[in-house]
């Protein structure tokens, strides 16, 4: 039964308690909880649902049907001491769940945004620092921190407890186990664990319930002993499955990440 204290303005469903900016807007179907705050130039989607307690600062859009836990906190400002108020951004894709006491922060002059994608879960305690760029079907659980700059492809798992250093990038299909301290960039289709982090081989269980083909994962398979379990130096394991196997699609995007890597890959 609908709570008959609960307003409904331009089709939104706000609780009396609730604050929210004349400038923010609010789409049909979005709710909005008691005790939260909705700052200026806000935008949450249709059917996005904000639970109590909830701050949205400013300068934040959120897609549709969104789901933010009490106590979640996002467009607050960059936690770097280089921002000097500069004009900038929080954007949060379709369908995604922040759940309780997460902390997403605007970016800064360097990007002018932070990016969370689609379908993706930040559990309780997460932290996405400034200027952070987080692909569709992410999963960051419990107490993921993250500092500014980094890089999570689509669908990455992130344990739980684990902190991530600024500029690091973590590729498509990675899965990084909980308590791991993630200092070096973490390569496509791997699985990283440890403080600090070393590769366990392939997320083979991901890739095969994901429909990676049996031959793409026996490509990659294939490569990731060349490049990390032989005597060859990265660079010399590049050289050889490009002379060896002729490489495309995943296994050229493989190779491709290790090269483009700045601050380093995590090796086993």
């Amino acid at each position: 039964m609908r709570d008959p204290r609960v307003t409904t303005a331009s089709q939104a469903s706000i609780h009396p308690s609730a604050i929210v900016d004349p400038s923010a807007e609010l789409d049909p179907g979005v709710t909005v909880g008691p005790w939260t705050l909705i700052g200026p130039n806000v935008q949450l989607g249709s059917g996005t649902t904000v639970g109590p307690s909830v701050l949205i600062e400013k300068n934040t859009r959120v897609g549709v049907d969104c789901s933010i836990s009490k106590g979640a906190v996002l467009g607050t400002d960059p936690q770097d001491l280089k921002f000097e108020e500069e004009e900038t951004t929080l954007e949060v894709g379709d369908r995604t769940v922040i759940r309780e006491f997460a902390t997403l922060n605007r970016g800064t002059a360097a990007l002018g945004r932070t990016v969370v994608g689609s379908d993706c879960l930040l559990m309780a305690y997460t932290h996405v620092a400034h200027d952070c760029v987080l692909g569709d079907h992410v999963v960051l659980s419990n107490a993921v921190n993250m500092a500014g700059h980094v890089e999570i492809e689509d669908w990455v798992i992130v344990g739980g407890i684990t902190p991530i250093h600024q500029f690091v990038r973590i590729g498509r299909h990675a899965f990084v186990g909980g308590g791991s301290r993630i200092s070096q960039d973490v390569p496509p289709f791997c699985r990283a664990a440890g403080s600090p982090a070393k590769l366990y081989g392939l997320n083979s269980v991901g890739l095969e319930r994901r429909g990676f083909p049996a031959d793409i994962r026996a490509g990659l398979k294939r490569a990731y002993k060349m490049l990390f379990q032989s005597s060859m130096n990265l660079s010399q394991g590049i050289a050889q499955i490009r002379e060896q196997m002729n490489p495309t699609g995943d296994l050229a995007y493989f190779l491709e990440f290790i090269q483009k890597s700045e601050r380093g890959i995590t090796t086993g």
